[in-house]
């Protein structure tokens, strides 16, 4: 399914007991994450290369770019594996704020599957908004590109690279800078609002901008981003006569079966309920609430 990311490409596949080839992309770097883990065995044969893995959530296999050579022997069928593509520039030092060294990619992981419960909990947060589109699924997303690359870079490396990646900086925002960052979102509410966009109105990098963020306001950016487009939406709804098609396309949502959905899980009623009541009927969303409308990995 697409939904028009730019940091990464996902699809969540099954895969029955069979034998297939074991190949990357042209250009990116593809992680397969188990989901659900039901304890298969897999075998992946390359030149030099015999891996066995029984799998559990949260195993993990890397597939360089370029990669054209082995198989993959799948013992038992998998119901639940996500297929992450990530271009190579997440792993730039602009995009993740440290100084890497281009041949680092080269000593990624990808011979043997390890076990990681972080990048599956990641995993599971995009396999949420695929299934269910939420209004800062793109924010959402970008932000655990960045984090996913990070990740793979600072945990997942087969030789030592002290020289080649340094410890992040700890850098936060400052008032002025976040409040600018503030008032841009609240200027694009309506609009294309991309993590790339917040981070350089900030001067962070955008790994860097993510967790500041947090740290000043408490939520992540998607989160924020979430919570005032409910809030946009509301005033949408009870104040004009915009179709709702529109409210649901100017408040990032693909189309209107998504956002009425969401709208419903964080405030009880449809949106049509909700502008024909101007409000009456509704309750205050608690923050469960929200979270189950917009999921996310804190």
């Amino acid at each position: 399914m697409n939904r028009g990311w730019s940091g990464l490409s996902a699809e969540v596949r099954t895969h029955g007991k069979s034998v297939i080839p074991w190949q990357g992309t042209q250009s990116d770097t593809e992680i397969c994450i188990d989901i659900r883990g039901n304890g298969s065995l897999i075998t992946r044969r390359a030149s030099g290369i015999v891996d066995k893995k029984v799998t559990r959530p949260g195993t993990v296999w890397l597939t360089p770019a370029g990669w054209r050579d082995g198989s993959v022997d799948i013992a038992n069928d998998l119901p639940e594996i996500m297929h992450i593509q990530l271009p190579s520039s997440q792993f730039s030092p602009s995009k993740l704020g440290i100084d890497v060294d281009e041949s680092v990619l080269g000593f990624l992981r990808y011979q043997s599957a390890f076990e990681d419960p972080l990048l599956g909990e990641m995993a599971r947060a995009i396999a949420s908004e695929l299934q269910a589109e939420t209004s800062a699924g793109t924010l959402l997303v970008e932000s655990l590109a960045s984090s996913m690359a990070a990740r793979l870079i600072q945990k997942h490396i087969c030789t030592p690279t002290a020289s080649s990646v340094t410890r992040l900086a700890r850098e936060g925002l400052d008032r002025r800078r976040l409040f600018r960052v503030l008032d841009y979102i609240e200027a694009n509410l309506e609009g294309h609002l991309t993590l790339d966009r917040m981070a350089s109105t900030a001067a962070l990098s955008r790994y860097h901008f993510a967790r500041a963020f947090k740290q000043a306001v408490g939520q992540s950016p998607h989160r924020y981003v979430s919570t005032k487009r409910l809030e946009r939406a509301k005033l949408l709804l009870i104040e004009g006569d915009l179709p709702l098609v529109e409210i649901a396309l100017a408040l990032g949502f693909s189309n209107q079966a998504n956002f009425s959905r969401a709208f419903r899980q964080a405030t009880g009623l449809a949106p049509g309920q909700y502008r024909r009541g101007l409000g009456s009927w509704e309750r205050d969303p608690s923050v469960d609430d929200i979270s189950r409308a917009l999921p996310i990995l804190a």
